[in-house]
């Protein structure tokens, strides 16, 4: 029996699994393409930008930090638009840009995470079907039913768990990756934003003295 055989032998729960696997997987193609976008040397990028404010080039910064786009890149940006606003102006332009990225890194890992767990229930789900139209064959043939009769039925149903739980695996394991992929842009879009700050504080300090 091929791969087909066996799809097409574990009934329609079978297609909304199948739904559930095109999704994680257009899901998962999607994701680590974007974060592996978002990815970027963060002491290098900060010292070009350092560069560029101790001359005092804010332009030059910005089309620096445009070049890069990625996240951090971005929340840089955002703030170096409102320098000549004050620090506080920064501050909130560079906070608002953060849940923004956050927002944008986070997409689609909330329905990742519902397939991983939609897709093994709707295999067992299947399976109990499987087993009940199994149990109902054998009650129909009363006391006549062969053993290949429950068995061929059987395992007809625990098709769709197998389908299911490949599924839910599949998409678990890259849902943990991708957290722990953000987790670690997260952190680093806050270190790097503190450090922007104390840039720009280290800067109001040279302008006064």
């Amino acid at each position: 029996m091929d791969l087909l055989q066996g799809f097409l032998k574990g009934g329609l729960l079978m297609w909304p699994i199948f739904l559930c696997s095109i999704v994680a997987l257009a899901i998962i193609i999607e994701r680590y393409f974007v974060l592996r976008q978002a990815s970027v040397n963060v002491p290098r990028f900060m010292i070009q930008v350092r560069e560029h404010m101790k001359r005092g080039d804010v332009v030059e910064a910005v089309n620096y930090c445009s070049e890069i786009n990625s996240p951090i890149s971005n929340i840089v940006r955002k703030g170096l638009t409102k320098y000549h606003f004050g620090t506080e102006r920064v501050k909130e332009s560079i906070e608002s840009a953060g849940k923004q990225e956050i927002y944008k890194l986070e997409k689609g890992m909330s329905i990742l995470a519902t397939i991983s767990g939609v897709a093994p229930l709707l295999g067992f789900l299947g399976t109990v079907t499987g087993m009940i139209s199994a149990f109902i064959k054998v009650e129909t043939l009363g006391g006549n039913a062969s053993p290949s009769d429950l068995a061929g039925g059987i395992w007809e149903a625990l098709v769709t768990t197998a389908f299911g739980l490949t599924v839910g695996i599949f998409a678990y394991l890259f849902y943990n990756y991708f957290i722990t992929r953000v987790t670690k842009l997260v952190s680093e879009m806050e270190v790097t934003s503190t450090d922007f700050i104390d840039l720009l504080h280290e800067k109001d300090l040279g302008k006064k003295t």
